[in-house]
């Protein structure tokens, strides 16, 4: 969980999204999933264990509609919303606060994966002209890759293709230039180094 709603201020918030209507527990991870601009999402096990204290509590209940539970807010949930208000505004002004830095952070870990791929395009092109041979091309594209499955962003069949034809060049440029130990150790360093700025910007 990220750090801003620590202490219990999770619990506030969920009483805060239910106080503009009723939700599903799914509703309310999507809610905050848009509240930080996708860089942090709750899991299922960190929201359901305090919607049902909430309602051991009374300060929401629910109701059971199509095999959900929709969740709703009560009478002494928003009596302590009104109680906290204070608390709520400041919460709001650190949840701001938060994604700007989360999103800086994204913005660094992108920039760290760009420089990664680079540097390891730059140093095989130049262990392929130490060899004295020619560059290895890609071969010609195969056949157009189906539409994107229905709800699916088409950027993920995007990515889908750059990697893949990463993959491809960079193997064949390995395999063409011959590199020396060297060579290769330092080219698995930057690999794992892009795959670490992944995990950081994906987690």
């Amino acid at each position: 969980m990220t750090a801003v709603f620590s202490h219990g201020r999770l619990r506030l918030y969920l009483l805060k999204l239910l106080d503009d209507g009723p939700k599903h527990g799914y509703e309310l991870i999507l809610l905050l999933k848009d509240r930080f601009l996708g860089l942090y999402a709750p899991s299922a096990g960190t929201i359901y264990p305090r919607l049902q204290r909430l309602e051991v509590e009374g300060l929401v209940t629910h109701t059971a509609a199509g095999g959900r539970k929709v969740y709703e807010i009560t009478g002494p949930g928003r009596a302590e919303l009104r109680q906290r208000a204070g608390e709520l505004a400041t919460l709001e002004s650190d949840i701001s606060a938060s994604v700007a830095d989360l999103s800086a952070l994204a913005g660094e870990i992108r920039s760290e994966v760009r420089g990664s791929v680079q540097d390891l395009k730059r140093e095989l092109r130049e262990a392929t002209r130490q060899t004295g041979r020619t560059r290895w091309e890609p071969p010609p594209p195969g056949p157009a890759r189906p539409a994107a499955p229905a709800g699916e962003s088409p950027l993920l069949t995007e990515f889908d293709q750059r990697l893949a034809a990463f993959t491809v060049e960079v193997g064949g440029l390995v395999r063409a230039s011959r590199p020396s130990d060297a060579q290769l150790r330092t080219a698995i360093r930057v690999l794992d180094g892009a795959l670490d700025g992944l995990r950081h910007l994906l987690r």
